[in-house]
This record gives C-alpha cells, structure tokens and sequence, in this order.
C-alpha cells in the first residue's frame, strides 16, 4: 500500500466486505495498556475452502510472546460458541514454522497442499474440527 486511500480501499474491499457477506472478518489485535495495536487475527471466508480460514498476523515487536495463541484461541472459540462454525481451515507457507507449530498448538492438523486460486503460491492447509 502507497497512500492512506491505498489503505481504505484495501480495508473496504478486503476486510469490510468479509463482515457484510459472512458475518466475520479480521479483528484488531491490541496491547491491554497502552491500547496500542499489535496486529489480526480473525476469520476469512475464501472461495476454495468450504469452510472459514483462520488468519493471523502480529507486528514483528509482538512476535513470539503469545499474543497470537491468545488472539487465536478467542477467535476460535467466538467461531465454535457464537457463530456455530464446527470446521476452520487454515493456510500457511511451507517455510512458515512459526506459524505452523502455532496450528498445531491450536489442534489443526495438515491436510496437504493447495494452491490459492486463480494461479497463486501453493500453501499448506491445516483443518480443525470443533469439539463434540
């Protein structure tokens, strides 16, 4: 993104429109005190899953300290308890450790490799299930 209006257009096409047509979308991610914020994490709808996607992301000062598990976890739960989704899917890079030991923290398991339509990389998919 170049400008401010870069950046308001991304939001609405990208995140906005996600609550319109689903419902959920990415959540900001913010520090207790100072109310600052430290990144996203929420859910995603993508035409080549069946089911959400859950996605994170931190700022690189916030990396490492258990700020996406947390923010992970209350996503999780708000999608199983409120929204009623029973499945999440979740896409990663193959070079993506961290990310891929927070998955698997988080009880998803691999599925294979996609690759995100029309022509995009190819991803490792994770899926969980909710409980009961």
């Amino acid at each position: 993104m170049r400008s401010h209006l870069d950046a308001e257009r991304y939001i609405e096409r990208t995140i906005w429109s996600q609550y319109e047509a689903h419902g959920y979308g990415m959540y900001v991610v913010e520090a207790p005190t100072p109310r600052v914020p430290m990144g996203l994490c929420g859910l995603v709808k993508r035409d080549f899953l069946e089911s959400p996607d859950l996605g994170f992301a931190l700022f690189p000062e916030w990396v490492g300290k258990g700020y996406a598990a947390e923010a992970a976890h209350a996503v999780i739960a708000h999608a199983a308890d409120r929204l009623g989704i029973a499945r999440l899917y979740a896409i990663v890079n193959a070079g993506n450790r961290r990310s891929i030991a927070l998955l698997e923290r988080l009880h998803f398991r691999h599925e294979g490799r996609c690759v995100i339509p029309p022509a995009g990389p190819e991803v490792e998919r994770y899926v969980r299930d909710a409980p009961g």
